[in-house]
């Protein structure tokens, strides 16, 4: 059973920054892919972020985070990053890190069967 406790979350004004941080245990990190979604109040959950297993190649939402949030991965450590920079409002949301069962990325939440409990982000305008 794989287990993601995500930390780092908080209160940032609008244009600064935060690292989002996932640890991961149960599974051979190298080879689970990984991805941060995000889910504002009243909203949908939405794709942000993923890295494959190798941590050699990433997607990432084009429309709402793309240049701003760099998703990194560190296998010895276990753990992946969300790097988010020049925060808006908008990026106000609980964001959760899952793991597929795959080296894999993907973009879409289903493909996705481990899920940490959420971390809090609010952005002040």
């Amino acid at each position: 059973q794989v287990q993601l406790v995500e930390s780092g979350g908080g209160l940032v004004q609008a244009g600064g920054s935060l690292r989002l941080s996932c640890a991961a245990s149960g599974r051979t990190f190298s080879s689970t892919a990984m991805g941060w979604f995000r889910q504002a109040p009243g909203k949908e959950r939405e794709f942000v972020a993923a890295i494959s297993g190798s941590g050699a190649g990433s997607t990432y939402n084009e429309d709402s985070v793309k240049g701003r949030f760099t998703i990194s991965k560190d296998n010895a450590k276990n753990t992946v990053y969300l790097h988010m920079n020049s925060l808006k409002p908008e990026d106000t949301a609980d964001y959760y890190c899952a793991a597929r069962a795959s080296a894999v990325r993907s973009a879409s939440a289903n493909q996705y069967p481990y899920w940490g409990q959420g971390t809090q982000v609010t952005v002040s305008s």
